[in-house]
């Protein structure tokens, strides 16, 4: 089955919003098995909509539209669809009380055109909308599948799993167990991964090979399909041990996980404590950690240094340190790690601090970051990263090269 997706909203062609919805939604029917080939923006406007129906039937078995299901004059887009399919709009009364109860509890006064959010294509399969008003839907006819999805990502990620997918697979008659599985890699860049599966990848069938990169992972989304389940999950085992037997050293997690969360999964499994002193980074490392379910079990506190002065005063960076190597050096960094921990007295004091740029810094170049490592009982470890992009894409990488590290260094001295 082939799917394109219809993002409706001139909003988003005036480029006031971003179109998430479009990814997020390539991203689970590639999972089911469901090819993407196309995406679209149009704006409020029945005929440019129109048109764009009529294109994508040329080359789509599936359409899914969002947005454009609201209560004001410019939200056309089930109306424009019912008309082209040659079908009425019906009052679905489920999603009217559901409307009427929201308003009574919110003591505001329902306004006669959020009536509206509640006509539905007659004949269609409705999506009950658990985290707002418009319920979603799916109307099919001999040759295509139409899928309506609020525009909001908060009502539509949620509609799209928890009913969306089911009633695709009932409209479609799929009887194949789709079952897919996402590794993730840090530390190796989307080319040299390739590279190394590059055969893989072209003699897939069943199952699937998807790469994709972003802030520096990569990731691949296997994908198999066959009536019994087991069989598809044996099938992924399969892949997966061909792939990991060749770079498996990078793997560090799977699925929607992130490496913070990888990182605070072994600090808690460890009992193992952790502080940061981060120049650089500006916080961002110690708002990942708390970010996270649970961190206080491991996380108590940290410094934010990013002036030299506070490096000294506070963390107690030498002075002598400061003035021979600088604030982005090894040894600086070292300090900043050994002196957190024993501040905070954790088990581990991690410390960031380089040029985040666009500029120079102490004769540095954009991208120096070095990331100190201090591990109660072990030799503390210095990383040093060379790192390209912008200043925002600096800072988060080095987080995450942070995170990355540390977990090195906690696997390798286990299995030392």
């Amino acid at each position: 089955m082939n799917a394109e997706i219809i993002a409706v909203g001139s909003e988003l062609l005036l480029g006031q919003i971003v179109n998430t919805n479009a990814r997020f939604l390539s991203q689970h029917l590639a999972g089911a098995g469901i090819n993407v080939f196309y995406h679209t923006v149009v704006g409020d406007n029945p005929e440019r909509l129109k048109s764009a129906i009529d294109i994508a039937e040329q080359r789509s078995n599936i359409i899914i539209f969002t947005g454009g299901l609201g209560p004001t004059k410019d939200d056309l887009t089930k109306e424009t669809i019912a008309r082209h399919l040659g079908r009425k709009l019906v009052m679905d009364q489920t999603a009217l009380g559901y409307i009427e109860e929201y308003f009574k509890k919110s003591n505001r006064v329902m306004t006669e055109n959020n009536r509206k959010q509640a006509l539905v294509i007659d004949g269609s399969t409705i999506l009950p909308n658990n985290h707002g008003m418009a319920p979603g839907m799916v109307a099919a006819n001999d040759h295509h599948i139409y899928m309506l999805l609020p525009g909001p990502p908060k009502e539509m990620e949620p509609m799209f799993v928890e009913y969306g997918m089911e009633a695709l697979s009932m409209k479609t008659g799929t009887q194949e167990q789709i079952v897919s599985r996402v590794l993730r890699f840090f530390g190796i860049g989307e080319a040299a991964l390739e590279t190394e599966v590059i055969d893989l990848i072209d003699a897939q069938t069943n199952p699937t090979i998807a790469p994709l990169a972003g802030d520096g992972e990569v990731t691949l989304r296997l994908t198999a399909k066959h009536a019994d389940r087991k069989i598809a999950e044996s099938m992924l085992d399969e892949i997966e041990k061909k792939i990991t037997d060749r770079v498996g050293e990078f793997l560090y997690g799977y699925n929607q996980t992130s490496l913070m969360e990888e990182l605070m999964k072994h600090l808690k499994a460890e009992q193992l404590t952790i502080t940061a002193a981060e120049s650089l980074t500006g916080g961002m490392f110690q708002q990942g950690l708390t970010s996270v379910s649970g961190a206080s079990s491991v996380f108590r506190g940290g410094v934010v240094c990013y002036s030299n002065e506070i490096k000294h005063q506070v963390v107690n960076v030498k002075q002598e340190t400061l003035d021979l190597h600088g604030a982005v050096s090894e040894q600086c960094a070292r300090e900043l790690a050994e002196n957190i921990a024993g501040m905070f007295h954790t088990d581990i004091g991690v410390s960031f601090t380089g040029v985040a740029g666009p500029g120079e810094l102490e004769g540095k170049p954009a991208g120096t970051v070095y990331i100190g490592i201090a591990v109660k009982g072990k030799p503390t470890r210095v990383e040093k990263l060379n790192l390209g992009g912008t200043r925002e894409q600096i800072r988060v990488r080095c987080v995450k090269y942070g995170c990355y590290f540390i977990l090195k260094y906690l696997k390798e001295s286990q299995n030392a």
